[in-house]
């Protein structure tokens, strides 16, 4: 048995054949393109190495930088700068070889050792590519000797722009020296004398000491105002209202007396909350203790602010809160603290002030020769300690013109080399070319087919149903008529293609109606888009049943296309079309017509096309006449158009037992069929009986018994009025017709 994924694979082959025969052809046809090129010409290709040039032996520092520097020559932008190449380019020139310095880029790689490209490495592999052997060794032969000779040209520039740099910083600095030295020799001959005579030094030592002090004194002042400010915002007080706060919380008295006024005021809402009048005796001792209490507070706070007699009275500053909480208390004591602290900073640095002012005046009375000589000294040393060393640079610069060469060394030596290109095999090209072409058209059509939202075969169709725990009534094959073109409506008792229907009818049986020995009696039949067999298979149910003994009617619901009663030899009245309420009330014909050769089976032509079909259906002539209809037979197969179109079937569905739902490999759309499950199935209202799969791939047991009409897979059709033009009027059926 072929698996579903090989069968859909088929499928698709045969559908996106075409696209993934281009693909192929496209794919051989560049491969034949490229198999049928022409060789390309021989080459010759000069390689050398190049390496940094490391000397035995530096005795000197300006050398060893020189050498430092020459080494970022070894990169690909350094090599083959405009500079060299245009050298390079005139030599060659000179030896009568003709080559421009563009051309000499374009043809020469760098490798560079230690590196990424355009980075400095140690070594670098440098090939030049030409048609000509002789000219591509002489190319790099030349180039090789400029890049050496460029490196010591420049090593050499460098170190000459070096010393003449020191020789025009030596002047002016010998100069200033000299300046310097006379000031100093100068100052010594005139101030000589007063300098021996002046103290040792102490003085000024005192002098810096009490600036220091006073330094230090000021920057603790603003520390303790810093903190003081940050005291000040977070407890909202000054220190002088800290201090008043403080003095008034830190009084057992207050204290207690406050705790009394709380209790107090706490007994005299608990009274009030009982309901007693304000005049009531309980409620007005409560006052009376409440500002008794009040009245000592207010005299003890009073007595803390006035003192004693020994101690300073307070005066209290702005508005105080004199009842400060733990916190908040010791807030207030360190804010108070620090004030204490800043008032004795401030007076100890006003004594410094005042005796600094007094080691000044001292001082002033010695002349600062000391001093002043000191700072001549100073300047004359620095001046000589750079004199001294441009002095030893220019030594060294000039010792160090001996050891600059070149950075660059040849390693090895250029040598040319043959580069013949391989041409591959046009037959391995092409056999390549044929596997990937194969290889893309396979996976063209399987995108084709991933992209492709129709459910092709009917194992996807029955995973789809599985998944979403939708019954599945049965599957119906498709049915080979003759001619093929026939409309398959299997109007012959002896059909081996009823068996399918039966089962169908058998599964519908079971489905939820215990009460009933044959299960719902008026069912309705619909699909989710067109061209999935829902009216051809509605009229084989209902042949089906009435084949089975049931007197079965098959209402033609779908009001918006024409009646297929035709192909049952049965013709509406004309007048129908123009009055369907009076068709459907039995004002006008017969709206229920017996066919002729099918024994127990009755349909209902549509009156159809109409325009305001939903309002035909809600009607109440509809609505008489289904249940009418219901009470005459054994069955009712009402055939509706498809979800995706109207919603006729769902207006219909309410006056039915049940929902089936036809879907067909090959048709339905995978996106569709999902939305419309998940829609009935979150609707309650709507009872979906299950689904039956038409046009599926079901062995028959009589499917030999074809051979004898002829009839091939080719000839396989399904109608489906939806979408097909339906015939006239027959009046000889052909065997399954």
């Amino acid at each position: 048995m072929v698996s579903p994924t090989i069968k859909r694979y088929l499928l698709a082959v045969q559908r996106y054949k075409w696209a993934g025969l281009t693909c192929l052809l496209s794919i051989v046809g560049a491969s034949g393109v490229v198999a049928l090129q022409p060789p390309p010409p021989v080459e010759y290709y000069a390689e050398g190495l190049l390496e940094d040039n490391t000397p035995l032996v530096v005795l000197t520092n300006t050398a060893d930088t020189i050498d430092q520097i020459g080494r970022g020559i070894i990169s690909e932008e350094q090599l083959l700068s405009d500079v060299l190449l245009k050298g390079v380019a005139q030599e060659l020139g000179n030896r009568g070889i003709e080559i421009a310095p563009n051309e000499i880029r374009s043809n020469t790689t760098v490798n560079v050792g230690g590196g990424k490209k355009n980075e400095p490495g140690d070594r670098a592999i440098v090939r030049f590519i030409h048609e000509d052997e002789d000219i591509a060794l002489a190319v790099l032969n030349t180039m090789f000797e400029g890049m050496v000779a460029f490196s010591r040209v420049r090593n050499k520039a460098r170190l000459k722009e070096i010393i003449d740099a020191l020789n025009e910083r030596l002047p002016p600095i010998e100069s200033a020296l000299r300046q310097a030295e006379n000031e100093l020799e100068q100052y010594d001959r005139q101030e000589g004398p007063a300098i021996q005579a002046a103290e040792d030094g102490s003085l000024l030592g005192q002098i810096s000491g009490s600036q220091q002090q006073i330094l230090q004194n000021q920057i603790t002042l603003e520390g303790l105002d810093a903190q003081m400010q940050s005291l000040t915002q977070r407890l909202g007080m000054t220190p002088d209202q800290a201090y008043v706060s403080s003095a008034l919380s830190a009084d057992p008295l207050i204290a207690n007396l406050r705790a009394q006024i709380y209790q107090a005021e706490n007994e005299l809402d608990v009274l009030q909350q009982s309901d007693y009048r304000s005049g009531h005796p309980v409620v007005v001792d409560a006052l009376r203790n409440l500002n008794t209490l009040s009245n000592q507070l207010a005299a003890r706070e009073q007595e803390v602010l006035q003192g004693d007699g020994a101690t300073t009275a307070l005066t209290p500053v702005g508005n105080v809160n004199g009842n400060l909480d733990p916190a908040r208390a010791a807030l207030a004591n360190q804010l108070v603290t620090l004030q204490t602290e800043m008032d004795a900073l401030i007076r100890q640095t006003q004594v410094l002030a005042r005796a600094e002012q007094g080691l000044r005046q001292r001082y002033a009375s010695l002349p600062n020769k000391q001093l002043e000589r000191e700072r001549l000294a100073y300047q004359v040393g620095l001046k000589k300690a750079l004199f001294d060393q441009i002095q030893a640079r220019i030594v060294d610069a000039e010792a160090a013109e001996a050891e600059t060469v070149s950075s660059l060394t040849v390693a090895s030596p250029p040598t040319a080399v043959i580069n013949e290109p391989e041409k591959p095999n046009p037959a391995t090209i092409l056999l390549a070319g044929g596997l990937l072409g194969l290889v893309a058209g396979g996976g063209v059509i399987f995108l084709l087919d991933m992209l492709d939202g129709t459910i092709r075969t009917p194992e996807d169709l029955e995973k789809i149903l599985r998944d979403q725990d939708m019954p599945i009534l049965g599957a119906v094959p498709v049915i080979r008529t003759r001619p093929a073109k026939a409309a398959p409506i299997l109007v012959q008792a002896d059909s081996h293609y009823h068996g399918s229907y039966e089962r169908c009818l058998s599964k519908l049986r079971l489905t939820g109606f215990e009460d009933r020995v044959i299960g719902p009696r008026v069912v309705l039949v619909t699909s989710t888009i067109s061209n999935e067999g829902k009216s051809i298979t509605a009229y084989n149910l209902a042949i089906a049943a009435a084949q089975a003994g049931r007197r079965t009617l098959l209402v033609e619901a779908d009001l918006r296309s024409g009646s297929k009663a035709q192909y049952l030899g049965l013709v509406n009245d004309d007048r129908v079309q123009i009055e369907p309420l009076r068709y459907y009330g039995g004002g006008i014909g017969d709206n229920v017509r017996m066919v002729p050769f099918i024994e127990n089976l009755y349909v209902s032509p549509s009156p159809g096309p109409q325009r305001q079909a939903a309002a035909i259906l809600e009607s109440s002539e509809m609505r008489r006449f289904l249940d009418d209809a219901r009470e005459r037979f054994d069955m009712v197969i009402l055939d509706t158009p498809s979800l995706s179109r109207v919603d006729d079937a769902l207006l219909l569905e309410e006056q039915s037992d049940g929902m089936i739902l036809v879907a067909r490999p090959g048709v339905t759309e995978r996106a569709v069929l999902n939305t419309a499950l998940e829609e009935l199935d979150l609707n309650e209202d709507i009872r979906l009986l299950g689904v039956l799969i038409n046009g599926a791939n079901v062995t028959l047991q009589d499917e030999g018994d074809d051979d004898d009409y002829g009839l091939q897979d080719d000839d396989s059709y399904v109608l489906d009025p939806d979408e097909q033009e339906l015939p006239h009027a027959v009046t000889k059926v052909p065997v399954d017709f």
